[in-house]
C-alpha cells in the first residue's frame, strides 16, 4: 500500500520552509500575473485557431497562443537575434517575477542566486528558421546563435547571464510534470544554503516543425471549436490542445525573505515524483503514490487540503485514472477539483509551473478558478469547479504527469503569520 510507503520514511529534522516571493507569468491567459488571474478567474480563454503559421493542412489547429508579445519591448536589442520566442518570454517572465518579489539581482552576491528550470522541446522554432536557412541558401546563412538558442537548458543560462545569478543552476527535463520538478530542484539548492532560486517552465514550439513534433503523440485534439477540443473529465473528451507560456517563481528561504522584507505567496510544503512501470509489465501507474508521498512530505492528511489542481489529460483512460487517484486520496467528491489550464492549453514544460503560480494567485486572492466549458461526467465521481468558487484556501495540490511515465505532485500552503 502506498500509505504504508509513506509512513515508513525516516524521520528527519524539520527543514527551513521555502517559500515563493515573486511570480513572472506568460500565458495564452495573459502576459504578468495580474492579466492571467483575472482572465483565469473569470474563465476566458487563450485558446483559438492557430496564427503563428497555416494550420489548415494538420489535423489538428487550434493552440493556446500568447497574444501581443512584442519581444522589442521587454528586451535588449542585442538579445533578439540570440533567442527563441520560448527563452523570450523566459526573460521576459523572470524580470516579472524579480520585480514582483522585489529583488535586484545586483544587490546580492552572485554565487549566492541560482536558475533551475525545465523545458520539453527547446528553441524549436528558432532551430526551424536555421535548418531553413541550411537547406535553401547554404551553411554559411546559418546563424552561430543555433548552437544554444534550441537547446533545453537555454532558459537558465540566459537568465543566469542576464542577471549575474552564478549559483547552483541546471535544467530538467521530464515533459508536463517537469515544471515541478524544476521547482523541487530549487527547494534542494536553497536548504543547501542557496539564498534565492529562480525557477519555474516555459515553452513555445507552436511553429510547423513543432507542431509535427507534437501531433506524432497521437495526444492533440482534431476538434475546430475552441469551446469543445479540451474536455477533461468530459463524456466527450477527445484529446488535449496544446499552447505556450509558463511561469517562473521566486524562490528563498523563509529566513531569507523575512531578512529582506518580502512578502510571501506561500511555502513549497511537499513534494515527490514517481515513474510508471513499462506499458508491458502490467504495472499499476503511480500517479497515486506521488500525491501520497507529496502529503506525506508535507506533513498533512487529505483532509486539509482545500483544491487539487488536476493534470487534466482530456484522454478518457488517463482522466479515468487521474480521477480513481483523487478519489482514493481524498474520497469520492472529497476536495474540490479545478483544471485552468482548459483556458489556455497544455504548455509542455510550462504547464505545471503555471497551474503552481495560478494556485499560489488562489491561495491570495481566496478563489478556486474553474474548469472551462466541461460538462462533468458522472463515472468520476469527482467535485469537478466549473465556476469560480469563491473562499478561504491555505492549501493546494498540484498535480502533473508527463509523457512517458513522469508523475509529479506538489503542495502549497500559505504561511500562518502572513495571513492572520
Amino acid at each position: 500500500m502506498v500509505n504504508q510507503q509513506a509512513a515508513v520514511l525516516p524521520s528527519r529534522p524539520a527543514a527551513e520552509p521555502v517559500v515563493v516571493t515573486g511570480l513572472g507569468v506568460a500565458a495564452p491567459t495573459g502576459i504578468g500575473s495580474a492579466s492571467h488571474w483575472a482572465a483565469t478567474r473569470s474563465g476566458v480563454t487563450g485558446i483559438g485557431r492557430i496564427t503563428r503559421f497555416d494550420p489548415t493542412r494538420y489535423p489538428a489547429r487550434l493552440a493556446g497562443q500568447i497574444a501581443g508579445f512584442d519581444p522589442a519591448k521587454h528586451l535588449p536589442e542585442r538579445l533578439l537575434p540570440q533567442t527563441d520566442r520560448m527563452t523570450q518570454l523566459a526573460l521576459m517572465a523572470a524580470d516579472e517575477a524579480l520585480a514582483d518579489a522585489a529583488v535586484r539581482p545586483d544587490e546580492l552576491p552572485s554565487y549566492s542566486m541560482g536558475v533551475v528550470t525545465a523545458s520539453s522541446s527547446g528553441g524549436f522554432e528558432f532551430g526551424q528558421n536555421e535548418l531553413r536557412n541550411l537547406w535553401s541558401r547554404g551553411g554559411k546563412y546559418v546563424s552561430a546563435y543555433q548552437s544554444f538558442a534550441w537547446f533545453y537548458a537555454v532558459n537558465s543560462g540566459q537568465i543566469s547571464i542576464r542577471h549575474g545569478m552564478r549559483g547552483p543552476s541546471g535544467v530538467i527535463v521530464s515533459d508536463q510534470a517537469g515544471g515541478l520538478d524544476a521547482v523541487a530542484q530549487a527547494r534542494r539548492q536553497i536548504r543547501k544554503g542557496t539564498a534565492l532560486v529562480v525557477s519555474g517552465g516555459m515553452d513555445a514550439s507552436i511553429c510547423s516543425w513543432g507542431w509535427a513534433a507534437q501531433l506524432a503523440s497521437g495526444r492533440l485534439s482534431t476538434c475546430d471549436d475552441p469551446r469543445r477540443a479540451y474536455l477533461p473529465f468530459d463524456a466527450a473528451a477527445a484529446g488535449q490542445v496544446s499552447g505556450e507560456g509558463g511561469a517562473l517563481l521566486i524562490m528563498e528561504s523563509l529566513e531569507h525573505a523575512r531578512a529582506r522584507g518580502a512578502e510571501v505567496y506561500g511555502e513549497i510544503a511537499g513534494y515527490a515524483s514517481t515513474f510508471d512501470p513499462a506499458p508491458d509489465s502490467n504495472g499499476e501507474p503511480r500517479l497515486r503514490q506521488a500525491a501520497e508521498l507529496a502529503l506525506a512530505d508535507a506533513g498533512v492528511s487529505p483532509g486539509e487540503v482545500d483544491v487539487v489542481f488536476a493534470d487534466a489529460a482530456a484522454l478518457p483512460e488517463l482522466d479515468r485514472e487521474e480521477a480513481r487517484v483523487i478519489r482514493e486520496v481524498f474520497g469520492p467528491r472529497g476536495v474540490p477539483v479545478t483544471a485552468p489550464k482548459t483556458m489556455t492549453g497544455r504548455l509542455n514544460s510550462g504547464a505545471a509551473a503555471l497551474d503552481l503560480a495560478t494556485a499560489f494567485l488562489a491561495l491570495r486572492h481566496g478563489a478556486i478558478p474553474p474548469t472551462t466549458n466541461v460538462r462533468p461526467a458522472a463515472e468520476y465521481d469527482l467535485d469537478l469547479v466549473t465556476t469560480a468558487r469563491p473562499g478561504p484556501l491555505r492549501s493546494a495540490l498540484v498535480l502533473a504527469r508527463g509523457y512517458g511515465g513522469f508523475n509529479s505532485a506538489m503542495l502549497i500552503r500559505t504561511m500562518h503569520s502572513e495571513t492572520e
